[in-house]
């Protein structure tokens, strides 16, 4: 099937420093392609704009915190329209896919990529594929226009279906080739991502003009070098129902606790986010923060002076996390990912266990998951935004004629990113940042970690991350 190693990725290096991560382009290996001016030209919607395109050159850095002495570092480049395009526009037929999970924003996605590739472009072949990557090749097409995706956004979950696993690349390219389809528009994760690398490289192989262009998706906000991924501002919204339900549960009775468990299988970010937001969370437990349940400085220690002092609390845990207090079981689900067990039903029930039989002292203690209906509604009005601008930009990039790359944002500005960069590794909160450090002061929990663990953990980290942590975070 080939492998995401295999994925090329163009490399340019400039004065003081300077690197360019730059995507693969259509003259990288087909010449004498032609060309056509870009339709927005004449789109009246456009005729108020200064500056119609991205200049070739414009390029975004990786991390925009830097010293005078040290170098420029990596770049990405700029998305948006360029004066000219490979495509016309009768000539495209696009498709769209959703793979993984559900997250608020798909519908979204989906119908921006369909009304950009119509409004701005001219273009109305479009299909969508039914049910995720076995779809190219097990299940029928959706023919997608903007009439029929017009009010899509309104609504939760995906209209074209979702899957995991199933990726044949062979066969996926055989019936991208058999359906003459020309654009290629996958919206998933990271391991959703690693597949569109292989049908990428397998298509350049066969010297097809297709375009495979991602869009990354990810409720927990796992996915490296992007500012954060869509949906992650409802889930975060969402959140604060579950939590203020579990505050008021805990505050109106006596020894009354609310545990909250939240999306987060390697991150914690949902968790920590809607905790600040929150202001009603007096612990918030996360996959990269190991804690322990008993003795000076755990958890129980914690929550017996919580009671006692406040009468009541909430606890926020992310799914991933104290899964090593678990039994492990060591299964998959067709992702590849690991299954998780239900460490908000662990947890409640070890809490009170203790207290019922170690302190003699009678509890009200209420779980309550809402992970699967944050997941499954629509975006709000922020995500929705951020959807459009992403869907627009893989679009623009698609008709530049670049290929094998995934729109995101990077310090605020749109950017095409190559495939193995977003694959390479999780986006994880670091326990030594501001960030962690503003969590803990707002809850006043213990943070599980001594001064000892916190200096291997410093040590541990590239002097890159490190000179972002001495200097300024992301989330200033």
């Amino acid at each position: 099937m080939g492998s995401e190693n295999d994925y090329q990725m163009n490399v340019v290096k400039g004065e003081f420093g300077y690197v360019l991560e730059d995507v693969p382009h259509f003259a990288d290996y087909i010449p004498d392609l032609p060309t056509y001016p870009n339709p927005l030209r004449s789109n009246p919607a456009y005729s108020v704009v200064k500056q119609y395109f991205v200049d070739m050159d414009d390029t975004v850095p990786q991390k925009i915190v830097v010293h005078k002495d040290t170098p420029r570092g990596v770049h990405f480049r700029r998305a948006g329209p360029r004066q000219k395009v490979y495509f016309a526009s009768d000539e495209v037929q696009a498709c769209i896919v959703t793979c993984g999970g559900l997250c608020p924003g798909l519908n979204t996605v989906i119908r921006e990529i369909v009304h950009s590739l119509d409004c701005m472009y001219g273009v109305n072949k479009v299909l969508g594929i039914d049910g995720g990557y076995r779809g190219f090749y097990s299940k029928n097409t959706i023919t997608l226009t903007p009439k029929s995706v017009n009010d899509i956004h309104k609504r939760g979950g995906t209209i074209l279906g979702t899957s995991r696993g199933g990726h044949d690349t062979m066969k996926i390219v055989d019936s991208i080739q058999d359906r003459g389809i020309n654009q290629v528009y996958i919206i998933g994760g990271d391991g959703t991502q690693k597949g569109a690398a292989v049908i990428y490289e397998e298509i350049r192989k066969r010297g097809l003009k297709v375009v495979v262009a991602g869009i990354p998706k990810t409720i927990d906000n796992d996915i490296p070098v992007i500012d954060k991924s869509f949906g992650f501002d409802t889930a975060v919204e969402e959140a604060q129902r579950a939590i203020n339900a579990a505050h008021v549960e805990a505050e109106s009775a006596d020894n009354g606790i609310g545990v909250v468990k939240l999306m987060g299988r390697y991150s914690g970010f949902i968790a920590m986010y809607a905790t600040l937001a929150s202001r009603d969370v007096d612990c918030c437990l996360i996959p990269e923060s190991p804690f322990y349940l008993e003795g000076e400085g755990g958890l129980f220690e914690y929550i017996e002076r919580c009671l006692k002092e406040n009468g009541h609390m909430v606890i926020v845990i992310a799914e991933g996390a104290g899964q090593e207090l678990l039994a492990a079981k060591n299964e998959e689900d067709a992702s590849g990912n690991r299954l998780l067990q239900d460490v908000g039903l662990w947890i409640s029930q070890k809490i009170k266990d203790h207290f019922a039989n170690e302190l003699k002292m009678l509890l009200t203690l209420k779980y309550i998951d809402p992970t699967y209906m944050i997941r499954a509604i629509p975006s709000n009005a922020s995500d929705n935004v951020y959807c459009t601008l992403l869907a627009q930009s893989a679009v623009h990039g698609a008709m530049a004629g670049y290929t094998g790359f995934t729109t995101g944002l990077v310090n605020g500005r749109h950017t095409f990113i190559p495939f193995n960069r977003i694959t390479e590794r999780q986006n994880e909160v670091v326990t030594t940042d501001r960030m962690w450090a503003r969590l803990l002061s707002s809850t006043n929990q213990p943070s599980f970690i001594g001064p000892k663990e916190a200096s291997e953990i410093r040590k541990q980290k590239t002097p890159a991350t490190q000179l972002l942590d001495d200097g300024e975070d992301c989330t200033d």
